[in-house]
């Protein structure tokens, strides 16, 4: 009989709840808001009662704690989403449940998603959307230690431009995702970003942001893709933009050996589904772990 693996993708917006076969086909998926974390849980276990699966994995927005060892292992910690600091999500969904899980953050079960798709082995993955999350994965493994990397809450120079704007981080201000999340378009033109002109001057401002981690990635780390997800980047115009100023930011010190179409790249799996992929093979690599 073919096995079933589990996927949730827990976002700060909505819970996407797959469940897939062994080759990470989508049999069933439901989405439903991150209202409290009581209401969303008990629907997300529900949907698992009804859809019983051998395993799962859970890649969540965060902070989260994934240190096995920790007393808070499981939990999502100093999240600014209202209601959900400090919530023990692993473990209501195992106490629940009762089978064998994998925790991680989203943008890790979405670097895993493009790794498989791909077949490559060392990629960075960014969402930039509500906020701004990376996730990478080296030799098929994740890159961390004492916790997982927080990539969206590095410092960026700012663009001349772009001086006066605070930066709509509550923690930082004017970190990465302070300037360039999807929050900080309205902030600055009172627009939703999907209202506002492809050719507004926002969009090099964003795209100059964007490009400085890129250029940090690939000095830091090397990876053979970097992959760019989130609603800010279905705008069909970005992507081009990064690429561009990129090439003008790394001002030709690393020779990148890939064509710039093949290296920055969006996503490979369509309506941002790397994450659900990635959970599939994650929750098949821990069930072949403990056959």
């Amino acid at each position: 009989m073919t096995n079933h693996y589990g996927s949730i993708e827990a976002g700060g917006t909505k819970f996407v709840l797959s469940i897939g076969d062994e080759q990470f086909n989508i049999l069933k998926t439901n989405q439903i808001p991150t209202t409290s974390p009581e209401e969303t849980i008990t629907r997300t276990i529900e949907f698992f009662k009804e859809n019983p699966v051998k395993s799962l994995a859970v890649g969540s927005f965060g902070p989260i704690d994934i240190k096995p060892e920790s007393a808070t292992y499981g939990y999502i910690t100093t999240t600014p989403k209202a209601g959900w600091a400090n919530v023990d999500l692993l473990g209501k969904l195992k106490a629940a449940l009762d089978i064998p899980m994998v925790f991680t953050t989203d943008v890790n079960s979405s670097a895993y998603g493009e790794m498989i798709v791909t077949g490559g082995k060392s990629l960075v993955y960014f969402t930039i959307g509500t906020g701004i999350g990376g996730g990478a994965v080296q030799d098929g493994k994740f890159i961390g230690g004492f916790s997982h990397a927080e990539m969206g809450h590095q410092y960026v120079k700012r663009h001349p431009d772009d001086l006066n704007f605070a930066g709509v981080c509550p923690f930082h201000g004017d970190c990465l995702e302070g300037v360039a999340a999807g929050p900080s378009l309205e902030a600055r033109l009172g627009i939703r970003g999907e209202d506002i002109p492809a050719d507004s001057k926002v969009w090099d401002i964003q795209a100059f942001y964007i490009a400085q981690i890129t250029v940090n990635t690939t000095l830091a780390l090397a990876p053979e893709k970097i992959v760019f997800g989130g609603g800010v980047m279905t705008q069909t115009h970005m992507i081009e933009r990064v690429r561009k100023e990129f090439t003008k930011l790394m001002a030709g010190y690393v020779h990148v050996p890939y064509l710039l179409t093949d290296y920055i790249m969006t996503p490979s799996v369509a309506n941002n589904g790397s994450a659900t992929i990635g959970n599939f093979a994650l929750a098949k690599d821990l069930d072949e772990k403990n056959y």
